[in-house]
């Protein structure tokens, strides 16, 4: 365990991007029913995550992340976290099919409410009020009563997390994950993309593969691997009152976990020297992911796997580079390089959305589907440089039929954001798009593998 440390301990450290609440004492009641709380998820599953991406950091496995931006209380329903799982389900299996290693699947779900905002204020309409810093603290309405940071929100906010996981772990362990379902997960909305035949056809070799196996005598319906699937999930862990109120003490181990997901993250605007999110999240026995951006010099970089990780342990720390697609292949490799000689044991993961953040003709923020590729490509192309393993994607996406990010191969244009245009923050990849994406990593991992075959060769 990491000494010198309690679940209180971040207040002495500088906190950046939490909310002011004006109740004290309203805050303090939230937080002492919360900590009253059952865990959302056990200190086993995050262990077993640690063990999943211990492989993932050794070239034996690909990390996939994904999920919304910032999860809603208006649009939770069964049906959207269904069709969220449901592509990821999908990518997993090209990627899994196509790359023949195993995929470990982490929902940006379950807890994924705050958002750290470039500026404490906005103004429309000549009216100042607060930023949205996402449904868990305040309100999207521009009113004066819905920007009110609200401490009960919390409680809401762990109340459809609760559900949510319930939903996620029915789908993953109940039949819907089962392989001869693959043919039913495709969407009806995004039939009319040509990524869908191609997914038919990866399906249709899947099912010919299982029926191989019935035929040589191995029934598939007694492999539990292809009855089911592990699905993990993940936040920023940028609300540290609700985080600290959710930690709790393993009674197999005396360790400290959040039990509020089985990983969380570090972001970008975070991650200094002295943070107190740094020295909430060195104290707790979880994966821990930490964003990795233009800013960040190997020098801090180390210093950061230091304190987050001493016991270097393999399956605590995934790097989730977001450069933007150019500034990838200049900004990347001396982190790399860093990592590599110091010998830290870490997940190398891409984040493609959050450096190609653009705003459109149409007024609408936006990400193009061009420059998401283009990171993606960069990232692969500087870890086959250096010989290391591009072991994840970390990407914003979600599977209603949305118009948020710029082209793919169902081209949306810059006129067409406003159509479906739904997310509460950043634009998210639709399914379509993540599908299109998924085949692309496929061709990335391809490449990686035909170089470790010349290697041994």
């Amino acid at each position: 365990m990491a000494s010198n440390w309690t679940p209180a301990g971040w207040q002495a450290h500088e906190a950046r991007h939490l909310p002011a609440y004006d109740n004290a004492a309203e805050l303090d009641g939230v937080e002492q029913v919360l900590a009253g709380f059952p865990p959302l998820v056990f200190a086993g599953e995050a262990r077993a995550l640690k063990a999943d991406l211990a492989e993932v950091a050794a070239g034996r496995g690909f990390l996939l992340q994904g999920g919304d931006c910032a999860e809603s209380f208006a649009e939770f329903t069964a049906d959207n976290i269904r069709d969220t799982f449901r592509v990821l389900l999908q990518m997993a299996v090209v990627l899994t099919f196509a790359g023949k290693q195993p995929v470990v699947k982490l929902g940006r779900m379950a807890g994924q409410f705050a958002k750290p905002r470039s500026a404490p204020t906005e103004v429309q309409g000549g009216q100042e009020l607060p930023s949205y810093l996402g449904d868990i603290i305040n309100g999207i309405e521009f009113e004066a009563s819905s920007r009110r940071n609200d401490p009960a929100r919390m409680l809401r906010a762990y109340s459809q997390s609760a559900a949510t996981l319930n939903l996620l772990r029915a789908f993953s362990t109940g039949g819907y994950a089962n392989l001869r379902q693959v043919h039913r997960w495709t969407l009806d909305h995004i039939a009319r993309s040509p990524w869908a035949a191609k997914f038919a056809d990866t399906a249709d070799r899947i099912g010919e593969a299982l029926d191989f196996m019935a035929a040589c005598g191995v029934d598939p319906g007694t492999v539990p691997q292809l009855q089911g699937t592990s699905f993990y999930t993940s936040h920023e862990a940028l609300l540290l009152p609700y985080e600290q109120a959710l930690t709790r003490r393993d009674s197999l181990t005396g360790e400290w976990y959040d039990c509020s997901a089985h990983m969380l993250w570090i972001g970008d605007r975070t991650r200094f020297d002295g943070s107190a999110h740094v020295e909430y999240l060195r104290g707790v026995g979880n994966p821990i992911g930490m964003k990795c951006g233009p800013s960040l010099s190997p020098e801090a970089l180390l210093r950061l796997l230091d304190t987050l990780n001493p016991g270097r342990e393999a399956g605590r720390m995934t790097l989730i580079s977001r450069f933007g697609d150019d500034k990838v292949e200049a900004g990347l490799p001396a982190l790399v390089r860093a990592v590599a000689r110091e010998g830290h044991p870490v997940v190398w993961s891409c984040d493609p959305m959050h450096g190609n953040v653009i705003k459109a003709s149409s007024g609408y923020k936006t990400r193009p589907f061009e420059r998401i590729l283009n990171e993606v490509r960069g990232f692969f192309a500087v870890h086959r440089a250096e010989g290391t393993h591009a072991g994840g994607i970390h990407i914003e996406m979600t599977g209603q039929d949305v118009t948020e990010c710029t082209g793919g191969a169902v081209a949306i244009s810059p006129e067409a954001l406003a159509d479906r245009y739904h997310t509460h923050c950043d634009p998210r990849l639709n399914a379509a798009q993540s599908i299109e994406l998924a085949f692309l990593l496929a061709e990335m991992l391809n490449l990686e593998a035909q170089d470790r075959v010349q290697k041994v060769a």
